[in-house]
């Protein structure tokens, strides 16, 4: 069976973190790597980790030597990986069960070395575990195949929900990059001719603001999004626009759900 490695940045996370690791951890699937970067947090989220590894010895943390964001963190934790595919969840997010088992017959019938699925959202607030999740209709759909083009215009791609096959694809890691690392990741692998397919099924919870609201945060990865485009897929002005226009439109209708 292939070993997943599941890589999570962590940064004063102790409120969600417990939750999101277990929902690694009651996988269907079990061959898997929970590879945990820490970046230098004061909350005692380390205390934690330390006690989930003492008791499954697939948890697998460690201390970022010193700060340097979520696409550094997830870097220390992709060159630590073992697995046959690189798969990410971060830590205030949450896995359905079955997703790692759908995911990996999905990716195998379909021979696809990149793969996402649909995922729900839920409030900030909410205190449960993912197998006590019950299904609402907040679902961000995937789309069914996806390739570098329509990746310029939106990512499609949900960063909770993805996974690559390192056997296909190497061991990727993500652009040096203050934000939309992620997606930049995406956009590499994609540019080198590898096309991305989506799973219909919703098998990831994300926490996200309520319904119909946009937060600041998303407003400010508007000038990520235009150095992503300029410097790192070097676009032109007018094809950075119609690709900065298409990211707004999506955070625009994502909100809504």
């Amino acid at each position: 069976m292939p070993l997943v490695s599941v890589v999570m940045p962590v940064y004063n996370s102790a409120a969600t973190l417990g939750a999101a690791v277990r929902s690694v951890l009651t996988q269907t699937h079990a061959e898997l790597e929970l590879l945990v970067t820490d970046d230098q947090s004061c909350d005692g989220s380390m205390d934690l980790l330390r006690e989930f590894a003492e008791r499954d010895e697939r948890v697998l943390p460690e201390s970022a030597p010193e700060r340097g964001g979520a696409g550094r963190a997830r870097n220390l934790a992709i060159e630590r990986a073992r697995g046959d595919y690189i798969a990410f969840l971060d830590s205030d997010d949450l896995w359905l069960p079955d997703k790692t088992a759908k995911q990996l017959a999905f990716a195998a019938e379909g021979d696809a070395p990149l793969t996402f699925t649909s995922y729900f959202k839920m409030d900030a607030d909410y205190a449960g575990e993912s197998t006590d999740w019950v299904p609402n209709g907040r679902v961000i759909r995937a789309r069914e195949h996806v390739d570098y083009r329509a990746m310029l215009v939106q990512d499609h791609i949900g960063a909770l929900t993805a996974m690559y096959d390192r056997n296909v694809l190497g061991t990727r890691l993500m652009p040096e990059m203050l934000k939309r690392q992620d997606y930049a990741l995406w956009l590499s692998i994609m540019r080198d001719g590898a096309d991305a397919r989506g799973l219909a099924e919703p098998l990831a919870v994300y926490r996200a603001h309520q319904a119909g609201s946009l937060s600041s945060n998303k407003l400010s990865l508007v000038k990520y999004n235009w150095a992503l485009y300029r410097e790192h897929e070097h676009l032109s002005v007018p094809q950075a626009t119609r690709a900065l226009a298409g990211a707004v439109l999506q955070s625009l209708r994502n909100s809504r759900i």
